[in-house]
């Protein structure tokens, strides 16, 4: 990449690159942090982009918590979404609920043609609450968003490509340079 991308990595221990609050705060942080980039790159590994929030953590919160996490995530994605400085999403693997929150409010979108996207909430009795579902209808239009949403449907890297969820599909050695070239 040249010097004017900034490429930020999803990681955890695990491999699931699972969001945090804290990660979520730095990555809208960015722009600060990286005065002279004028684009910034979000990838994950081969396998994950990012599967979301950590559902145990999720799990273990009340109303009362559940509520700030969820005005503070949606505070970090509004941040990237506002930026004048372009953030892509290079996903490679699995990108899921909050992953894929994140990656709505992101500029642009590339994946690799064995990535698949989805908000399965429905299936685990629970909506996203980071901006993803308000985010998704003006993409691939509402209906679309709605079948996708309720029916927790996903997609392969062909269908999110057909459905304009994607601006490219490219292999993996060339994600993060077609990546780079969407945020020109």
């Amino acid at each position: 990449m040249d010097d004017a991308t900034v490429e930020l990595r999803l990681e955890s221990d695990d491999g699931l690159n699972r969001l945090s609050l804290g990660l979520l705060a730095e990555i809208a942080a960015a722009p600060a942090a990286w005065p002279r980039a004028r684009r910034f790159v979000l990838a994950g590994n081969q396998r994950n982009f990012s599967v979301g929030a950590d559902l145990n953590a999720i799990a273990a919160l009340d109303a009362a918590a559940a509520w700030p996490l969820a005005c503070a995530g949606q505070h970090a994605l509004n941040a990237i979404a506002a930026s004048p400085r372009p953030f892509v999403a290079a996903i490679a693997g699995f990108c899921l609920g909050g992953g894929l929150d994140l990656a709505l409010a992101c500029r642009a979108r590339v994946c690799t043609p064995a990535a698949y996207l989805g908000h399965h909430g429905a299936k685990l009795g629970l909506v996203t609450g980071w901006g993803g579902t308000q985010r998704l209808p003006p993409q691939i239009g509402r209906a679309r968003a709605l079948e996708h949403l309720l029916a927790a449907q996903g997609w392969s890297a062909a269908a999110a490509l057909e459905q304009a969820l994607v601006q490219a599909v490219c292999p993996q050695p060339q994600l993060l340079a077609c990546a780079a070239a969407l945020a020109c």
